[in-house]
């Protein structure tokens, strides 16, 4: 008999390793091909965009106050969004909120190219980045309440897609629109969010019956409204990732035209933005995993501002002198995106208040980031040259680092507010 016990000890234990392993996957597969699926469609959008901004303005008639405007919509929506779908979220749950921002998204996208105009342009536009905003918003604290045990990899996923999101439009932008017309290369991209919409049908399908108005996609106890905004963990997030933010999206703008000026071609202008986007994807990759070792990543926070500021000197002083130089540079400076949004998780302890932290700063960020493009070009068009511009991505970078000073100390949210 006691020769047994051993035996039975360890076939005891390798049950529960075998219902561990089975709990690491079981139910959580359709959720990770959602969530996968759903970064894809969060960046399409805008990159799909910027390199064709002009070749659409000749055929439909605006200048380049316009394409301001145009690139201001992403962080103006996105910031609308990061304030509501806490509220939204808690309504619907977090996967009906995740399907409804896939849908917008792709409906957007589609509806923009069907119609004429700049403004039906603007405001389908805008739609499609309300559904992406969502997705901004919601995905985080998908990624923290089905996946704790596993937040580096998953958010590394994650940052991952939305690169890939990134960068794959913005080369296929340009031969698409010389092929087919510009408004297939703009269009084709209303099949990602749609296609992103699918795995979440199956999850509420899968939680059907089980559920009640999907109650359970919420934390039972959520933080009280407002008490995020107390909390410096918040405000210094809302700061690193409002000026990261900012300054990305006056890029993604605005540097076809830098080179452009310099004497590069459209086809090479938006390769650049490709390029930017690739580098950002090394960032992706390895930053969440990083930054989870690190008790304060802030020194990693300084050095891509030391990129920053060297990529806004070359592009300043001799922008074709070694451009993919500067745009490598520029690419490893919003390495602090993917650290803001692993931040997210490792600041907080529960679902409700990482969805509270990525509600706020993103609202809060975004809001400020959305003058970044039209600011950059109205300096522009004011001076009549680069420096004023580059000057203000200066300063923005300077408010990301008091920001992540405070975002970085190792304190958690919940004992902040």
């Amino acid at each position: 008999m006691t020769a047994t016990l051993p035996e039975t000890s360890a076939g005891q234990e390798s049950v529960l390793v075998e219902r561990r392993r089975r709990a690491l996957t079981e139910g959580r597969l359709l959720v990770l091909a959602a969530i996968v699926m759903s970064a894809l469609t969060l960046r399409v959008a805008v990159t799909a965009f910027s390199p064709l901004a002009e070749q659409i303005g000749a055929e439909i008639g605006y200048g380049a106050v316009v394409v301001g405007v145009f690139g201001m919509i992403p962080t103006a929506m996105f910031a609308l969004s990061g304030l509501l779908t806490p509220i939204l979220a808690r309504r619907l749950g977090l996967e009906r909120t995740a399907l409804t921002a896939m849908l917008l998204a792709g409906a957007g996208m589609l509806i923009r190219v069907l119609l004429s105009g700049t403004v039906e342009l603007l405001t389908f536009s805008a739609l499609a980045l309300a559904g992406m905003g969502i997705g901004n918003v919601v995905v985080p604290p998908l990624v923290k309440r089905y996946f704790p045990d596993r937040l580096a990899v998953v958010s590394s996923l994650y940052i991952v897609m939305v690169q890939i999101g990134s960068i794959v439009p913005a080369f296929a932008a340009i031969p698409v629109a010389d092929a087919y017309g510009w408004r297939v290369s703009l269009g084709m991209w209303a099949l990602v969010g749609f296609a992103a919409a699918l795995p979440w049908i199956g999850v509420l399908l899968g939680r059907r019956g089980r559920d009640r108005v999907d109650a359970t996609a919420v934390p039972a106890q959520t933080p009280r409204a407002g008490r995020v905004w107390r909390s410096p963990i918040a405000w210094g997030m809302a700061g690193m990732f409002g000026m990261t933010s900012l300054t990305t999206y006056a890029m993604f703008t605005w540097l076809p035209k830098i080179l452009r000026e310099a004497g590069a071609s459209a086809g090479f202008g938006g390769a650049m933005v490709g390029l930017f986007s690739v580098v950002g994807l090394v960032a992706a990759l390895t930053a969440p995993t990083v930054v989870s070792r690190f008790r304060n990543p802030f020194p990693l926070v300084v050095v891509c501002a030391v990129f920053f500021y060297a990529a806004f000197a070359g592009l300043l002083i001799a922008p074709m002198g070694a451009p993919i130089l500067w745009v490598v540079l520029l690419g490893l400076g919003p390495s602090t995106f993917p650290m803001a949004l692993t931040l997210i998780n490792l600041r907080t302890r529960t679902p409700g208040g990482s969805a509270a932290l990525s509600g706020f700063t993103q609202g809060v960020g975004y809001a400020v980031a959305c003058v970044g493009p039209l600011l950059f070009g109205m300096l522009r068009t004011a001076t009549d040259g680069w420096l004023a511009p580059f000057t203000m991505l200066g300063v923005a970078v300077l408010v990301l680092l008091a920001g992540a000073w405070q975002a970085c100390k190792p304190r958690m949210l919940e004992d902040t507010w």
